[in-house]
């Protein structure tokens, strides 16, 4: 047979108007949840960046390790200390362009057995502070998160170029 029909014909306009009524309801209801989904995203997004710069941060203790276990010195800077802290305040690094990092980094060389000789483990850290949703957070009144990376290798030259502590 045909396609169904409703019984009878003013049922079918009461349906028809009812449709009718509630056209902007789904409008209205769209408009209140929109905000709410939009910072969901928003937080979704920052995560991620927050946990691209753990990354990055962890990547340049990697690298500090490596150059405190060579004895080496990277940069031009005083100390290894301030030649991985200048990276880590790159302007790459530092805010990606947005002011999503608060202050300078702090970077940490140190022996955890307490000795300095070959063989023995030399842990570097990378800290910084990560400002959540750069854009609206002050506004918001979000926390800061103290983000840090940390790598430990194991000494292959004594230190002569460098010394524990932080910068």
């Amino acid at each position: 047979m045909h396609a169904r029909r409703l019984a009878h014909p003013l049922l079918a306009r009461r349906v028809h108007a009812r449709a009718e009524d509630e056209s902007g309801a789904a409008l209205v209801e769209f408009a209140l949840v929109l905000p709410l989904l939009l910072v969901v995203l928003l937080g979704i997004l920052d995560f991620g960046r927050a946990l691209n710069y753990w990354i990055d941060e962890t990547h340049l203790a990697n690298e500090a390790a490596r150059w405190a276990v060579v004895n080496k010195n990277p940069g031009p800077f005083g100390t290894l200390q301030q030649s991985v802290q200048q990276q880590a305040d790159s302007a790459e690094l530092r805010n990606g362009g947005t002011s999503s990092v608060a202050g300078p980094a702090t970077v940490c060389i140190s022996f955890p057995n307490g000795t300095e000789s070959i063989g023995d483990p030399v842990q570097a850290t990378v800290t910084a502070t990560y400002n959540w949703l750069p854009f609206l957070g002050n506004k918001m009144g979000l926390a800061q998160t103290t983000i840090a990376g940390t790598a430990t290798m194991r000494l292959e030259a004594a230190p002569t170029t460098y010394s524990a502590g932080c910068t």
